[in-house]
């Protein structure tokens, strides 16, 4: 009898235990499911339902496997706590849900826990992960616990909220970051792949500026976004920036994907020159991508702006389902239409692109990689399957460009062989032509030779009447006739230097200037005298001609007080021209100064004093190629001063001297002075 009344008191005593709502910490070994737990209490509010509320809440029910949160409710938990042990102990609650808020009531005290991946880093209380909230318990600690868990997308899983021991818990997270190590390598293996495939892309369109390229570089960009995102779903320690931008990341998830698939387009467009074979064709590729865009920015603002998860879950099963078929359509359109030379690539990356497409959609949407069971073994299954594809397809498409960069150098070499051999022949049009002009040019000189003779004979004739009287100016008409030819002479070398060296509009330039000096020199040639400002026309002509011919290092200046002054001296016909045309041959030329100057004053301030001043190499050094040249200007000069001061009242003496400082020649200097 007395056995049977112990054995009933201590059943009261188990059921009172039972029913006080109650979870031991310290009885936890590993871990302890709430699920089916006869301790713990659910019930649903409206989404942003008040905790200062929720302990008013009445309909509170067991918690079994068929409550889960949704998008649009809010599950609560609720269960008393207590730590029996005479130490501080840690535990960690399990919840795949995406926002878990965790409410301690200690003697009226609330510590609020938040964790969850729609958490950014910085606010969650375990930053080690994401599904775990660490709860503390000091010793002899009772809390009451209100757990608030919220989805972001409604789905056909189930979440079994957990306790886990700290031993558990550690044992737990080392097992998910070993299993997590291959999948987080590949990761980065996969953003480093692109990453430099994208850097030398870039080199690329910057020398080029091709809209290929500038494509592809969208593309790239994008493909590198959505690595950093998948990275977000791991324990990565570096570059997983992400985990500060939960909310971002998921509204921008979506449209990356239809992003880069988009500048995909775009670039196949561009790089099988669709529109060449098909403009049908390549009409339809472009809405597609313009259509991708388009989704990409509503998808981003359902998912970013907006509570309705579970229309976004529709629509993106909705447009995959509408996107793959019509992808695949034109996928065979195109093979059927384009014959380019890098289809073979296009086939190889489409190809991988579809199956890791398909496979990804199908492990994404049976929720298999969500399941408890398969959480760290299958979590990124589907990501990894899409990037596999993704980064089989860049390779694809990365050896198509180099191999339509290797033809297209291919192509602009044999076009610089096109190019120069088009030039060469070119060059023998230009040497016939100036074969051709060489020839007439010769011809219109000896015309004007001839001309120029005859005039001479004419002009001896009409002397010839009288001899006696005019003998000196006989004379004088032969020194003259003895120099114009010397000087036709160089200026007919001249014109030939300027045509041998393929100067040939130079060479036609001074042609015509040669001719107004002719003309001049031709229309002053029956005159004994001209005026000093005549003899100062002509020679401004000829000293334009030899600057056109010598080019920018010979310069001269000519200094005259007054014009008016000058029209009051007569002087022979063409007696300075042979003087300055002396300096430039037998001073200047020879010179290596890599400045060549001529200067000629015309000085009335008294009489006419004309000092003609170069700095070229000097009589001594001219004297020298004496054998190889003879100048004739200098002796035909001092003969005509001589036969104008016989027949005439002034005198015009002529003065030459060299200049020289300090044993240095600085050039000759030639001065005329006139005398009444």
């Amino acid at each position: 009898m007395i056995r049977l009344i112990v054995f009933v008191f201590c059943y009261f005593l188990m059921s009172m235990h039972s029913l006080s709502g109650q979870i031991v910490v310290d009885s936890i070994k590993n871990n302890l499911s709430l699920v089916n737990n006869i301790d713990v209490r659910a019930t649903f509010t409206e989404i942003g339902f008040p905790f200062e509320k929720i302990a008013n809440q009445k309909k509170w029910q067991a918690f079994d496997s068929t409550l889960r949160s949704l998008s649009n409710k809010t599950l609560w938990l609720h269960f008393e706590i207590e730590n029996k042990s005479a130490d501080s102990i840690s535990i960690y609650l399990y919840s795949t849900d995406d926002l878990n808020t965790i409410y301690l009531r200690e003697n009226q005290k609330i510590r609020t826990l938040k964790n969850g991946s729609h958490i950014a880093l910085s606010q969650r209380s375990n930053q080690e992960d994401y599904f775990f909230t660490r709860l503390s318990f000091l010793p002899f600690e009772k809390s009451e616990v209100y757990v608030e868990l919220n989805s972001r997308i409604s789905r056909s899983r189930i979440n079994i909220p957990t306790i886990y021991s700290a031993n558990d818990y550690q044992n737990l997270i080392k097992s998910k970051i070993n299993d997590q190590e291959k999948f987080i390598s590949f990761i980065y293996f996969y953003i480093i792949s692109i990453v430099t495939i994208f850097i030398f892309t870039l080199v690329v369109w910057l020398h080029l500026l091709n809209r290929l390229y500038l494509y592809y570089l969208g593309y790239l960009f994008f493909l590198i976004v959505y690595g950093f995102l998948v990275l977000r779903y791991t324990s990565a320690p570096v570059l997983n920036f992400f985990l500060h931008f939960p909310e971002f990341a998921f509204g921008i998830f979506e449209p990356t994907q239809f992003l880069f698939i988009g500048f995909y387009i775009l670039f196949v467009i561009q790089l099988l020159n669709v529109k060449n074979y098909d403009r049908r064709l390549a009409r339809s590729l472009y809405f597609l991508a313009v259509f991708c865009f388009i989704y990409a920015l509503i998808a981003f603002i359902i998912a970013y702006f907006t509570t309705q998860p579970q229309l976004e879950r529709v629509l993106q099963f909705f447009i995959r389902l509408t996107v793959l078929p019509i992808n695949f359509i034109l996928f065979i359109w195109i093979i059927y239409k384009v014959k380019h030379r890098l289809l073979s690539y296009f086939i190889m990356g489409q190809s991988v692109f579809f199956v890791s497409a398909l496979l990804s959609s199908y492990v994404g949407f049976s929720d298999i990689n969500t399941m408890p069971q398969y959480l760290v073994i299958l979590k990124n299954n589907a990501n990894v399957i899409f990037q596999l594809g993704l980064l089989a397809e860049v390779y694809c498409f990365s050896l198509a460009l180099g191999k339509n960069i290797f033809v297209l150098q291919k192509e602009k070499d044999f076009s610089k062989l096109k190019l120069i051999e088009q030039l060469q022949e070119n060059q023998r049009l230009q040497e016939s032509m100036n074969r051709e002009l060489d020839v007439n040019v010769r011809k219109k000189t000896d015309e004007l030779i001839t001309l120029y003779s005859e005039m001479e004979r004419e002009r001896e004739q009409k002397i010839t009447d009288d001899f006696h009287k005019k003998i000196r100016e006989t004379e004088m008409m032969a020194l003259r006739a003895q120099m114009n030819p010397h000087f036709i002479f160089n200026s007919m070398n001249a014109i030939k230097s300027l045509i041998m060296s393929f100067r040939t509009a130079d060479a036609i330039t001074y042609l015509d200037d040669f001719s107004s000096l002719l003309r001049s020199i031709l229309q002053n040639s029956s005159c004994e005298k001209i005026t000093v400002e005549e003899e100062l026309e002509i020679l401004e002509l000829y000293l334009s001609l030899e600057k056109s011919r010598l080019g920018d290092n010979f310069k001269y200046q000519i200094e005259v007080n007054s014009r008016e002054a000058l029209s009051q001296y007569e002087i022979p016909p063409l007696l300075l021209q042979p003087i300055v045309e002396n300096a430039i041959w037998h001073g200047l030329h020879p010179s290596l100064k890599a400045e060549k100057m001529l200067s000629i004053v015309f000085d009335t301030t008294e009489n006419l004093q004309i000092i003609i001043r170069d700095n070229g190499v000097g009589r001594k050094e001219s004297a020298k190629n004496k054998k190889l040249h003879q100048s004739m200007g200098t002796s035909i000069v001092q003969e005509r001063l001589t036969l104008f001061n016989y027949l005439n009242e002034q005198n015009i003496l002529l003065k030459i001297s060299d200049l020289e400082d300090e044993l240095q020649i600085l050039g000759t200097q030639i001065t005329i002075t006139y005398q009444l």
